[in-house]
């Protein structure tokens, strides 16, 4: 098959470029060029940026499109518009964040999305990203009528994740001591390593899969944040050991839900959010490799990078880490 990505060359890109390799596709991608020293031999790069010059784009012919980095609908419109005539199907990677409410289990793709407030800023926040998300699914369907397909990923995690959420805890629990972790240790937890999802969406085109899925979770099984410590603790043994909190303690010595300690967010309010359904993807050939796995190339891949601890992203600052435990 004939693949063109918009982007392919940071994290899910990636990944999704060096899949369509190596199920033997021609791989094409559209970008700035300011990572195209991260393409793999054998890739055709179209050097060009979506917000000013989609030029490079008015011709050549695919078989797919996927789109890794669509986050304005007036970008997505233009691209899926000059491609519609020469390309067969347009998969756009979307959000789980589309959706309105996650106060209950059991989200799927007929649950309500967010919709942008008439004066809501043109910007990327916390209350606009997944109601643009939902505009920018619209404009793909549009200019590809039966012919688009939505990825809702959700946390996306591995090698080259850029948002440091879960390699924190799987370089903290490998660093070993006394380490604060959050909330009910029953809690779901809700990832996708990033190869199963970009190896997947490489199957959808190969199948010609339409419409919208969720795509997020161990498929066939529930992790819950003890399975992913304790597993990120058995990954690199060094004496670790889990010292949680509740929520109550939590928010009252002011720790910060999700970014502070990633994958953790209060109940109230977010009881779906770690409970979203994917079975249609599931239906549609989505598998997700074991838990070990994940934890293993991701620490390999930590260990080969430079951050350090206080630089990460995401995650606790080891003082401030210290601070909380002596707290009783």
């Amino acid at each position: 098959m004939r693949l063109l990505f918009i982007g392919g060359t940071r994290f899910l890109g990636r990944h999704a470029v060096a899949a369509a390799l190596a199920r033997g596709h021609d791989v094409t991608t559209f970008n700035r060029g300011n990572s195209k020293d991260n393409l793999p031999a054998g890739v055709r790069h179209i050097q060009g940026d979506r917000t000013t010059d989609l030029s490079g784009l008015a011709l050549g012919e695919w078989d797919a499109v996927i789109d890794t980095c669509g986050y304005f609908p007036r970008e997505v419109k233009a691209t899926a518009e000059i491609l519609a005539p020469r390309v067969g199907q347009y998969i756009f990677v979307s959000s789980i964040s589309v959706y309105s409410d996650v106060s209950k289990p059991g989200i799927n793709e007929s649950s309500p999305v967010g919709e942008l407030a008439p004066d809501a800023p043109d910007e990327i926040n916390g209350e606009t990203y997944g109601p643009l998300k939902v505009l920018c699914e619209r404009e793909a369907e549009r200019a590809f009528p039966g012919r688009a397909t939505s990825v809702r990923a959700g946390l996306i995690v591995g090698e080259y994740d850029p948002t440091d959420r879960f390699t924190y805890w799987v370089r903290r629990c490998a660093k070993g001591g006394r380490i604060l972790a959050p909330g009910d240790p029953d809690t779901p937890t809700q990832f996708i390593d990033v190869r199963d999802l970009a190896e997947w969406m490489v199957r959808l085109a190969e199948n010609r899969t339409m419409g919208v899925m969720n795509a997020t979770g161990s498929i066939g099984a529930t992790l819950t944040l003890r399975d992913l410590l304790e597993g990120a603790l058995a990954a690199a043994p060094n004496g670790g050991t889990l010292e949680w909190r509740d929520e109550a303690w939590l928010l009252k010595h002011g720790v910060v839900p999700w970014s502070e300690l990633p994958l953790w967010l209060p109940l109230e309010g977010h009881e779906g959010f770690s409970k979203v359904d994917c079975s249609r993807a599931a239906a549609a050939g989505l598998t997700t490799r074991p838990l070990a796995d994940t934890l293993a190339s991701t620490l390999a891949w930590d260990r080969t990078r430079t951050v350090a601890d206080d630089e990460m992203r995401a995650g606790m600052k080891r003082a401030r880490e210290a601070e909380l435990l002596a707290e009783e």
